[in-house]
C-alpha cells in the first residue's frame, strides 16, 4: 500500500486536470474505491491525504455523487470521520476538509454525516456525542487549533451543514459547545475566519437553543470587540455581516436572559453602533440602524444606571444622518404613486433606484429605532431603578435621567424627526415609513405625560389630522393595508382624546369614554377623501337599519374637523363645510336622531366658524337647530367658548330669543376657565375689557342684547355680574346712544320694583348681585352730560332706590355706595324744576333720613388708621353720606321743601373733624366741609338740621355762650372760629404739596363761606379774620411752592376774598397789577375751567370794590372780562359728576 501513494497522487492530479476523468474512474473502474478505502485505513497520513484528495475529486462530479452515494453511507462515512478526527498533519486535515466541503453540498450526505438515523431525543441528548466521533466534535477540535486557515475551513463547513437545515443540525453543534469556540475565534485578525464565524453564528441564531444555553451572553463581549476591530478594516461586506449577526442576537435574545451583564460592554456596543451609523457607506449605516432598533429593548438596558446620554447621542446621530441624506431627485408625486417609478432599463436609473431604496430603508430603520426608544421610555416609567441614576453623588444633579431622556425624545421629534419624514413624504411615499412614523407619534403621547396635551395641539395645528386622513384615504380603502389603517386610526383616536382633554375644561369622564368608544368604532371605517367625507355627512341611513356604521363615520369626521379647526387647520372650504354640517343636522332631525352632545358641540362650532362664508340659515334649518337644542338638559353640554359661536347665536332672533340668555351666561362664566386651576380669578379691568371686546360689535348692532345682559347682572353669580358690568361700562363709554340708556333705565325700574316687592330687608342685604346692578344704574346715569330734565322713569327709579336705602344698614356698603351715588347725581345733574321734585321725594322718605343719620354718626365712631390715610369702602360711604346731606340742606333751604324727619348733629364733632384731621382721607374732609358750608350758609337754622351741643342729647337745652362775642357768633365760639381758620390755612399748604384740586376748591370755598357767616354775625370778627397777617404769608407760600403764578384758582379766590373785605395789609395795588398783567399776557383759552371762573370772580370784585385802579387797568379789566365771557360761551362743558374712589362728586357743588 505504501507504493500506491504515487498512483493515488497521479490520479488526483489527472482528475483535477482532465474534465470528465473523475466520471470515467467511477463508471469504468469501480473497483478503485475499494483500494481507496484500504488507503484510508493504512497508517500513513500521506497516503490518507492523497486518497482524501482523490475522493474529493470523485464526489465533486454529479456522476460520482450519485454512483458513490451508497458507498459513502455504508463504508466511507465512519472511516472518513475517524480519519478527520485523528488527522495530525495539516496536509491530511486540509484534504479531509476539502472532501468534507464537497460532501456537504449534498443534503443526503449531510444527513448521513450528522447521523440523522438517530432519533430527535437522542440528538438532543448530549451523551450521544461521546460515541463515534461525530462531525460537530471533529469540527470543534479543528477550532481549537491555532491555525486560522483550519479554523476558517472548520467554521465554513459548519455553516455548510447548517445552511441545509438550522433547526435539524444546530442543536448538535450547540450541545457540543461549538458557539463558545466560534466566539473565541472572533478575536483573530483574519478577515476570512471572521467572515466564516459570522456566517456560522448567524445560522445558529435561528435555533432558540443557541440563546437558551446562554452562548450569546458568553460571546457578546467578543462580538462587540470584534466589531470594533473590524470597523478599522476597509471591508464593507464584513461590516454588514457583523452588524447583521449583532442585530439577530439583539433581536432574538430572550427577555428573561439578560444579554449585557456588564455595563461597560453595553457602552462599547453603543459606541460601535454610533460609529457604524456615521459610516459613510450607506449600506453599512442601514444595517447599523437596524441593530440600533434591536438594541433599544428594556432587557438589554435594564442594568442600572441606564446610559441615557449615550442613547441620546446615538439617536441624534441617526436622525441627523437621515437629514443629511440627499432627497430623491424624482419630481414630487401624489402619495398614492409608486415610490420608485423610474425606468429600470438604464444602468444610471437602476443605480439611482438602489440609492433611493437604501435611503428609504435607512429612514425606515431609523424610525423603528426612534419608536423603540419611545417605547423604552414608556416601559421605564414603571421601573423605579431606571428613573434616575442611582450612582449620582449626593447634592448633585444628574442629567442622565429618564425625565431628561423623555424630554429629549419629544424635543428631537419636533426638531428633526418630523421635518425629516415630512420632507421625505413630500417627494415619495413609503407605506412602511408612514406606518412606523404614525406609530411613533402615537407612542410619543405617553412618553412625557405632562406634555401630551401641548404635543397634541402642535400636531393638530401642523395639519397631522389632514395628513392621516389622506393616508387612510389613499392606502386603506377597500380594506387594504389593515396595519396602516389600524395605526392611523389609533393615532387619530388618541390625538382627539388628548385634544379633548386639553381644550374642554369642563369635560367629564363619561363623555370622554363615549367619545373614545365612538372613535374606536368609526375611525377604522373612515377611509374616504375629504370630498367624499363631506358628501358622507349628507347621507341618510336606510330606514329601520340597525347598522350604526354610517352614523359613527359621520360623527367621527365631524369630531376630526372640530379638533382641526379649533387649532387653525381649516383644510375644508368654509362654504362647503357650512353646507355639509347644515345638511347633517337636517338629516339627523329628519330621521329623529339626536347626535351625542360632544358631536353636536362640534357641529355647532363648525357651523358658527364657517357662518360668515356660507349663506344665512333658512327658517327650516333654524327650527331644526332649535328643536335639537331643546332636547338637551343643559346648553353647556354643547357650548364652546369662542366668539364665533356667541355671534352665531346672537345673529338669529330665533336662536337669541330662546338661547341668548344661556349663551351669554356661559360666555361670561367660562372666562374663568381660561385661567389655570392654580390661579384665582380676579376682576382686573384689562382682562374684562379683553373678554368684552368680541361682544361689543354685536351689542352695537343689536342693542336688545343689553336687556339680556342686565338680567345677567341680576341673576348670575357675582363674578359673572362683574364681568357683565365691565362689558356694559365699556360699551356705554364707547357709544353715546341715549336711547340705549332709556332702554336700560326702564329695565332697571322693573327689576328694582320686583325686588322691593318680593324681598325683605334681609333678603336684599344678602343679594350679592344687587350692588353690581346699582353700580350699573349709576354708570348709565353718569353718561348724561350736562343738565337733564328728569322724566317719570327717573323719578320712579329715585323713589325705588331711596326705598331700597331705607331698608339697608350702615354696614351694607355694597348696596348703599352706588345707591347714594345715584341719589346724589339725581340732585345735581338736573334742572331746578326736577331738582325741587327730587328733593321732595328724598325728604319724604323717613327711613332714608334715618339711615343717613346713622351713617353720619359712624364718622365719630371711626377709628383713625395706623398707616397712611386711604379711602376704604366704609370711608367712601361716609363721604357719600356727608355730600348727600349737604346737598339736601342746600336744596331744602332753596326750595323751602317740607321736612318729615330731621337730622341732628353735634357741631363740635363736625368742627373737630376738620380742625383735628386724625389722618382722615382727603375726600372725607372735603365732604364734611361741604356739610359745614351748607350749615354756615343757613346760619345753622335749617328745618332739616338740629344742632346739638357737646354731651347733650337731641332736644336738650344747648349750653350758653361764655361772652358777648361768642353770643354774636352762636352756635360757634370765637376760639372755634380761629381754630377752624388755622386748620383751613394748613390744609391749603397741604394742598400745595399734594396738588389736590378738589381739596383746594373745598378749602377756599369753606373759608369764603365762613367769612361771609362771620360778616353777618359780627363784622369786627370777620374783618379780623380776613386781615390776619398770616394770610399774606400763606399767599407767598402758595406762590413759591407751586407754579409761581397768580393764575391759580385757589390763589385767585383768596385774592377775591381779601379784596372783598378790603384787607389792604394782605393784598396791595402791586399784587393786583401783577395779576392783571399776567392775565393779559396769558392765553385765556388754555386756562382750566376752575382758573377761568376764579379769574372772572376776581375781576368782577375789583370792578365793584373801592380799590383805586388806573384807567389803563380799568380797560384791561373790562377787556379780560369780555374775553372770559366769550370763552365761557364757546368752551365745551366738562363732566361735572366724577367718581373719586367710588364716590360721586359734583365739581360745581364743591367749588361753588
Amino acid at each position: 500500500m505504501r507504493n500506491s501513494l504515487p498512483t493515488f497522487a497521479l490520479l488526483g492530479k489527472l482528475a483535477d486536470a482532465i474534465p470528465g476523468f473523475a466520471d470515467l474512474l467511477v463508471v469504468e473502474h469501480s473497483n478503485l474505491v475499494d483500494h481507496l478505502l484500504m488507503g484510508l485505513m493504512y497508517p500513513n497520513e500521506g497516503i490518507k491525504a492523497a486518497v482524501c484528495y482523490l475522493y474529493g475529486k470523485l464526489y465533486s462530479s454529479p456522476v460520482g455523487t450519485e454512483r458513490l452515494s451508497a458507498h459513502f453511507e455504508e463504508r466511507l462515512c465512519s472511516l472518513f470521520l475517524n480519519t478527520l478526527g485523528c488527522a495530525q498533519t495539516k496536509e491530511l486535515q486540509v484534504n479531509c476538509l476539502g472532501l468534507l466541503k464537497e460532501l456537504l453540498k449534498s443534503d443526503h450526505f449531510v444527513s448521513i454525516l450528522m447521523n440523522n438515523s438517530k432519533t430527535e431525543e437522542e440528538t438532543e441528548n448530549p451523551d450521544f456525542l461521546e460515541g463515534e466521533n461525530p462531525l460537530p466534535l471533529v469540527l470543534k477540535k479543528l477550532l481549537l487549533t491555532r491555525d486560522e486557515m483550519l479554523q476558517a475551513a472548520s467554521s465554513h463547513c459548519m455553516a455548510a451543514v447548517l445552511v441545509h437545515s438550522p433547526s435539524r443540525y444546530a442543536p448538535a453543534f450547540i450541545h457540543a459547545d461549538v458557539p463558545e469556540f466560534l466566539f473565541e475565534c472572533l478575536l483573530c485578525k483574519s478577515e476570512i475566519l471572521i467572515w466564516s464565524v459570522y456566517c456560522c453564528l448567524l445560522l445558529l441564531t435561528e435555533e432558540r437553543l443557541f440563546f437558551s444555553k446562554c452562548h450569546t451572553v458568553y460571546g457578546i463581549e467578543s462580538l462587540v470587540r470584534s466589531l470594533q476591530d473590524v470597523l478599522q478594516i476597509n471591508n464593507v461586506e464584513l461590516h454588514k455581516q457583523g452588524l447583521l449577526l449583532f442585530t439577530e442576537i439583539l433581536k432574538w435574545q430572550p427577555m428573561e436572559i439578560k444579554l449585557f451583564t456588564n455595563r461597560g460592554v453595553c457602552i462599547e456596543a453603543i459606541g460601535v453602533l454610533m460609529e457604524t451609523v456615521n459610516c459613510p457607506v450607506l449600506e453599512v449605516a442601514v444595517e447599523a440602524v437596524r441593530a440600533v432598533a434591536a438594541f433599544l429593548r428594556k432587557d438589554h438596558l435594564s442594568s442600572p444606571p441606564v446610559p441615557y446620554e449615550e442613547l441620546q447621542k446615538l439617536l441624534e446621530a441617526a436622525l441627523k444622518r437621515c437629514a443629511d441624506l440627499s432627497p430623491p431627485q424624482s419630481s414630487k408625486r401624489h402619495a398614492g404613486d409608486r415610490l420608485f417609478s423610474v425606468s429600470q432599463s438604464h444602468p444610471a436609473n437602476r443605480n439611482h433606484s438602489r440609492v433611493s431604496q437604501r435611503q428609504c430603508q435607512f429612514l425606515l430603520n431609523t424610525l423603528e429605532s426612534f419608536r423603540n426608544a419611545c417605547r423604552l421610555a414608556v416601559e421605564f416609567q414603571d421601573d423605579f431603578m431606571a428613573q434616575e441614576n442611582a450612582f449620582t453623588a449626593p447634592n448633585s444633579e444628574s442629567r442622565d435621567t429618564l425625565s431628561n431622556f423623555s424630554e429629549f425624545l419629544l424635543r428631537i421629534c419636533d426638531s428633526l424627526c418630523i421635518p425629516v419624514v415630512m420632507s421625505y413624504l413630500q417627494r415619495a411615499v413609503s407605506l412602511s415609513v408612514a406606518e412606523v412614523f404614525i406609530s411613533t407619534l402615537n407612542t410619543l403621547f405617553t412618553v412625557v405625560p405632562n406634555m401630551r396635551n401641548k404635543f397634541s395641539k402642535k400636531l393638530a395645528s401642523s395639519s397631522f389630522i389632514r395628513l392621516t386622513l389622506e393616508l387612510k384615504a389613499r392606502f386603506c380603502s377597500v380594506q387594504s393595508n389593515p396595519v396602516l389603517n389600524q395605526t392611523c386610526s389609533s393615532f387619530l383616536c388618541n390625538l382627539c382624546l388628548n385634544l379633548y382633554s386639553a381644550t374642554e375644561k369642563r369635560r367629564t369622564s363619561q363623555e370622554e369614554q363615549e367619545m373614545s368608544e365612538l372613535l374606536q368604532k368609526g375611525l377604522p371605517q373612515l377611509n374616504y377623501t375629504i370630498a367624499e367625507s363631506l358628501l358622507l355627512l349628507s347621507e341618510t341611513p336606510e330606514p329601520f337599519s340597525l347598522d350604526q356604521s354610517l352614523c359613527n363615520q359621520q360623527h367621527c369626521f365631524i369630531l376630526l374637523l372640530y379638533f382641526a379647526y379649533t387649532l387653525g387647520d381649516r383644510f375644508v372650504p368654509d362654504a362647503e363645510l357650512f353646507l355639509a354640517i347644515r345638511n347633517f343636522l337636517l338629516s339627523a332631525q329628519d330621521r329623529g336622531d339626536c347626535p351625542p352632545p360632544h358631536v353636536l358641540r362640534a357641529a355647532l362650532y363648525l357651523l358658527a366658524v364657517c357662518h360668515d362664508k356660507g349663506k344665512a340659515l333658512d327658517l327650516r334649518s333654524l327650527c331644526t337647530i332649535r328643536r335639537i337644542l331643546d332636547n338637551l338638559t343643559d346648553l353647556s353640554l354643547v357650548y364652546v367658548h369662542c366668539p364665533f359661536l356667541l355671534k352665531f347665536f346672537l345673529h338669529y332672533p330665533e336662536l337669541m330669543g330662546r338661547f341668548g340668555h344661556q349663551v351669554l351666561q356661559l360666555w361670561f362664566s367660562w372666562e374663568d376657565c381660561k385661567q389655570t386651576e392654580a390661579e384665582e380669578p380676579d376682576f382686573d379691568t384689562s382682562d374684562q375689557l379683553n373678554s368684552a371686546s368680541p361682544l361689543l360689535p354685536i351689542l352695537k348692532s343689536n342693542s336688545s342684547i343689553l336687556l339680556i345682559l342686565l338680567d345677567l347682572v341680576y341673576s348670575s353669580s357675582v363674578k359673572v355680574a362683574w364681568k357683565v358690568l365691565m362689558t356694559l361700562r365699556t360699551f356705554l363709554e364707547r357709544n353715546e346712544d341715549i336711547l340705549v340708556c332709556d332702554l336700560l333705565r326702564s329695565r332697571f325700574l322693573q327689576i328694582l320694583q320686583q325686588l322691593l316687592v318680593e324681598s325683605s330687608s334681609a333678603t336684599l342685604q344678602a343679594n350679592s348681585n344687587l350692588p353690581v346692578l346699582l353700580s350699573l344704574l349709576f354708570l348709565v346715569q353718569l353718561r348724561s352730560k350736562g343738565m337733564r330734565e328728569l322724566d317719570s322713569t327717573d323719578f320712579k327709579l329715585l323713589h325705588q332706590v331711596s326705598n331700597l336705602c331705607g331698608k339697608c344698614r350702615p354696614r351694607d356698603t355694597g348696596l348703599l355706595q352706588p345707591s347714594l351715588n345715584f341719589l346724589y347725581w339725581s340732585l345735581h345733574q338736573t334742572t331746578p324744576c326736577s331738582q325741587q321734585r327730587a328733593v321732595a321725594v328724598l325728604l319724604s322718605n323717613v327711613s332714608l333720613l334715618e339711615l343717613l343719620q346713622k351713617v353720619l354718626e359712624h364718622t365719630w365712631l371711626r377709628s383713625p388708621p395706623s398707616g397712611p390715610a386711604y379711602l376704604s369702602s366704609e370711608d367712601a360711604l361716609l363721604c357719600s353720606g356727608w355730600l348727600l346731606v349737604a346737598s339736601l340742606l342746600l336744596y331744602q333751604h332753596r326750595y323751602n321743601t317740607e321736612v318729615h324727619q330731621t337730622l341732628s348733629l353735634d357741631l363740635k364733632e363736625v368742627l373737630n373733624a376738620v380742625i383735628f384731621r386724625d389722618k382722615k382721607p382727603i375726600l372725607l374732609l372735603v365732604s364734611i366741609m361741604q356739610f359745614l358750608r351748607a350749615a354756615l350758609r343757613q346760619n345753622f337754622s335749617s328745618s332739616l338740621l338740629v344742632i346739638v351741643g357737646q354731651n347733650t342729647a337731641q332736644g336738650a337745652t344747648q349750653p350758653q355762650p361764655s361772652s358777648l362775642q361768642d353770643a354774636a357768633l352762636h352756635p360757634l365760639a370765637t376760639q372755634q372760629v380761629f381754630s377752624l381758620v388755622v386748620s383751613l390755612q394748613n390744609l391749603l399748604v397741604h394742598v400745595q404739596l399734594q396738588k389736590d384740586l378738589v381739596l383746594s376748591q373745598a378749602v377756599v370755598a369753606c373759608l369764603e363761606t365762613l367769612v361771609e357767616y362771620l360778616h353777618v354775625k359780627n363784622q369786627d370778627v370777620a374783618l379780623h379774620v380776613a386781615s390776619q397777617p398770616w394770610h399774606r404769608f400763606l399767599l407767598f407760600t402758595l406762590l413759591n411752592g407751586g407754579q409761581k403764578s397768580f393764575l391759580q384758582p385757589e390763589i385767585l379766590r383768596l385774592m377775591t376774598l381779601f379784596v372783598r373785605y378790603q384787607s389792604s395789609n394782605i393784598i396791595s395795588q402791586k399784587e393786583i397789577s401783577q395779576i392783571l398783567q399776567e392775565a393779559a399776557e396769558a392765553n385765556l383759552a388754555e386756562l382750566p375751567e376752575a382758573t377761568s371762573y376764579a379769574l372772572h370772580l376776581f375781576l368782577c370784585q375789583i370792578q365793584s370794590s373801592h380799590y383805586q385802579v388806573e384807567p389803563v387797568q380799568s380797560g384791561t379789566i373790562q377787556t379780560l372780562l369780555d374775553r372770559l365771557l366769550g370763552q365761557r360761551t364757546t368752551c365745551v362743558k366738562h363732566q361735572d359728576i366724577v367718581c373719586l374712589g367710588n364716590v360721586a362728586v359734583s365739581l360745581s357743588h364743591i367749588g361753588d
